[in-house]
């Protein structure tokens, strides 16, 4: 697990940037930071060590004629078997590390190495004879690559921060702040800056010639998830008990190959379903794990401490339990605000912050479940999904009462709060077609509402034509395209791997932990098990009475029976007594203050005034995720755009 950043430019004072923007990366890999200069490129590595931690496989990485460079980001599993197959061609390493593998596999098979790959990565091999430069990155999007390109020079990194080392142009991309302002995040491939795009999951670019810059720079596909949207999957070759083994059988693989490592390893336990089925299987191959949760000291209804304690003790690993103040989650702030260096404002992302932070004392890696709520259906808003399209009595009553959910105080704060909310979101959701009830729960706010937020100049109206609204149009069909009225739950399962997965799940933990050089694996993601689980029908998945049906069913033998149908909260922050309390003056004394907002010029001052009096009112509703995500936009437009 490392950073990378490489430069293709013909102006040297460009290409002499490459130790700064190397030294941006440092907390991604404290271990060493090296950089190579070549006629119109350089590159930058920085290593964290986990594989072959000897200073000879440190990169950017040569092979003996130095012909080839590589500079690489992740892990490579099966590297010791490709290893051998390689040593049976007469290929010579000189080191241990899979970093040397993977070049050498690209120099026998050029593209057609990814095929062979399993695990995540992000990387860029440099022919010197050829002049040519392959980009790629992993099946899933685990890790980060973006890149910048303006017809004149190619820049390439694991973070936007090295990226923005360079003299670029620093141009918000209009549709992607308006995702923002709705999800959170940029839901797309596209990045807050125009001309900056993040390389999509399962894509590559190869340029031929980089003495010769086109005027375009071209993606190339070579994996997709295998998923049959032309018709709706009701069969699979294994009857359910089948399918269940071997579901175990290939995540218990997945798990045994992401224990691999010359550092210590443990895991995220959480006390979910799916971090506690990754432990149990972890804790069978070692003996000695360690396991890590948080909990919340003064908000017990986020508090589910009690849940992983639960599994460390039925499993028997030595468990770690951090438990959190509101103070330290303060503590905290600015240093998570410092890291991100392009708005995303996933709240969850500080817990996954310090739960890293406070991990990281004791392993260098860390296995987690992420992957497994898009895979088998385990958020609520799938259940609410598949109660919109098979409606009972229950539901009609629900959607009935839209009225009543809408007067009663909402938030996520409380238990009777919450039950409003979700009602009330159930009652609009059921009402609406199916590609408009995905954008709409998968989002925080609609349209009109982010609309409000923003300053009338740089208001838009989706259905006025425009360059704008044609490019949100285009982003927006293009994301939805795989949910049909005839399809089933797989459709929006397939649709959160392309969207929510990569670029909010993902994104917040490889930048939280990375920006603690904890190391973070994800076995529900080997792309062998994700290729079986869209094979299976959704009934497999879920039912009116359960959500990751068959992931439940197939260990639940082994684990504690209070950890199956409990409340799913999500990895969620307590922020709204935190906003009311510690960190009320920033709000309305720095970042969201009026004076501030009116010399930005950005958003809209009666809007962010009305959120500040919610805010502080008996009814917030989800007003803190809003005032979130200003917060990291202002934060974030003050560091990197203002200065």
């Amino acid at each position: 697990m490392c950073g990378i950043v490489g430069i293709v430019s013909s102006n040297q004072k460009e290409l002499s940037k490459i130790a700064s923007a190397t030294r941006t990366l440092s907390k991604r890999g404290p271990d060493n930071k090296s950089t190579s200069k070549f006629d119109n490129l350089s590159l930058g590595h920085t290593r964290l060590s986990i594989i072959d931690t000897s200073k000879a496989a440190n990169q950017p990485f040569s092979d003996a004629t130095e012909r080839y460079t590589i500079v690489y980001n992740g892990e490579i599993y099966n590297y010791k078997e490709l290893k051998e197959e390689l040593i049976t061609d007469q290929i010579r390493f000189t080191t241990s590390s899979d970093t040397e593998v993977l070049l050498q596999l690209y120099i026998k098979y050029g593209e057609a190495c990814l095929e062979k790959l399993n695990g995540f990565f992000a990387f860029a091999v440099f022919d010197k004879k050829k002049n040519s430069l392959f980009v790629a990155r992993d099946r899933m999007g685990i890790k980060p690559l973006l890149y910048y390109f303006d017809g004149e020079q190619f820049i390439f990194s694991s973070e936007l921060k090295a990226i923005l080392t360079f003299n670029i142009k620093k141009e918000i991309d209009k549709v992607s702040l308006f995702n923002y302002l709705q999800f959170n995040y940029i839901p797309t491939h596209n990045s807050i800056l125009e001309n900056v795009k993040k390389l999509k999951p399962g894509h590559f670019i190869f340029i031929k010639n980089i003495n010769k810059l086109t005027e375009t720079i071209e993606e190339e596909t070579y994996y997709e998830i295998p998923y049959n949207t032309e018709t709706t999957i009701q069969t699979t070759a294994f009857n359910y008990d089948k399918s269940q083994e071997m579901l175990r059988n290939l995540l218990d693989d997945a798990v045994q190959k992401r224990l691999v490592a010359d550092v210590p390893v443990g895991t995220f336990l959480s006390g979910g379903v799916d971090s506690s089925i990754i432990s149990l299987l972890a804790k069978q191959h070692k003996p000695d794990l360690q396991t890590f949760s948080i909990g919340y000291q003064d908000e017990p209804f986020f508090d589910e401490t009690n849940y992983a304690n639960a599994v460390a003790k039925k499993i028997g690993s030595h468990h770690h339990v951090f438990s959190l103040s509101n103070d330290d989650l303060y503590k905290n702030l600015n240093d998570i605000l410092d890291y991100i260096d392009e708005p995303f404002a996933d709240s969850s992302a500080i817990a996954v912050y310090i739960l890293s932070k406070n991990t990281k004392e004791h392993v260098s890696v860390a296995l987690s479940g992420d992957g497994a709520d898009e895979m088998f259906s385990g958020y609520n808003k799938h259940m609410a999904e598949y109660k919109s399209r098979n409606p009972g009595l229950t539901e009609s009553v629900v959607k009935a009462g839209h009225l009543l959910w809408r007067n009663l105080p909402k938030s996520r704060n409380s238990k009777i709060t919450n039950i409003n909310r979700q009602l009330y979101k159930f009652s609009v959701g059921a009402r609406l077609p199916h590609k408009t009830r995905y954008w709409k729960w998968a989002g925080i706010l609609n349209e009109e509402k982010a609309n409000y937020l923003l300053k009338e100049e740089l208001i838009f109206n989706p259905q006025r034509l425009s360059d704008t609204a044609f490019e949100y149009k285009k982003r927006k069909d293009d994301l939805l395209q795989y949910i049909r009225k005839e399809g089933n739950i797989n459709d929006v399962l397939y649709t959160d791997m392309k969207m929510v997965l990569p670029n909010d799940m993902l994104r917040k933990v490889d930048s939280m932990s990375m920006a603690n050089g904890l190391e973070v694996r994800t076995p529900f993601l080997d792309h062998r098990l994700v290729n079986f689980t869209f094979t299976l029908p959704s009934a497999f998945k879920i039912n009116a009475d359960m959500k990751k049906k068959i992931l439940q069913d197939a260990f639940k033998a082994e684990l504690p029976e209070e950890i199956y149908n409990r409340p799913k909260h999500g990895f969620e922050v307590p922020l709204l007594e935190w906003f009311r309390n510690e960190l009320k003056s920033k709000i309305e004394d720095d970042l969201l203050s009026d004076e501030f907002i009116e010399t930005q010029g950005i958003f809209n001052v009666s809007a962010t005034r009305e959120l500040k009096q919610k805010l502080f009112s008996n009814n917030p509703e989800d007003v803190q995720a809003t005032i979130w995500a200003l917060i990291v936009f202002n934060s974030w437009w003050k560091k990197y755009i203002q200065n």
